[in-house]
């Protein structure tokens, strides 16, 4: 497993989720998204690094994803007034985006 190669996927991954439905907000929604992997790398690559291993369950992983979810900060997305329903339908879609992209990446 190429761990930088997993974090540009994710990255991909995530840009096209928030791309979709905020397409006007994509330069500030880039820099949110690259704030959170820059504060999330170093555990999403050990706990890849893990579940690789089988020392994590895909339940574990879930779990421990969903710890980041705080860090996930929509800059852009919150001073648009776009609702803080929204943002945290947005914010879990985007866990379980990172969620499974890590499983394919490690798992397939």
């Amino acid at each position: 497993m190429d761990f930088d190669e997993l974090l540009k996927e994710l990255r991909k991954n995530l840009l096209v989720a928030l791309g979709d439905k905020y397409s006007e907000y994509s330069n500030q929604s880039k820099k949110d998204i690259d704030a959170f992997l820059k504060v999330s790398k170093v555990k999403l690559k050990r706990w890849a690094i893990l579940l690789a291993e089988g020392q994590l369950t895909e339940e574990d992983l879930e779990w421990l994803v969903k710890s980041q979810k705080e860090l996930l900060i929509l800059e852009a997305l919150y001073q648009t007034a776009v609702s803080k329903i929204a943002l945290g339908h947005l914010k879990n879609k985007i866990i379980k985006i990172v969620i499974e992209t890590v499983k394919v990446a490690v798992l397939a």
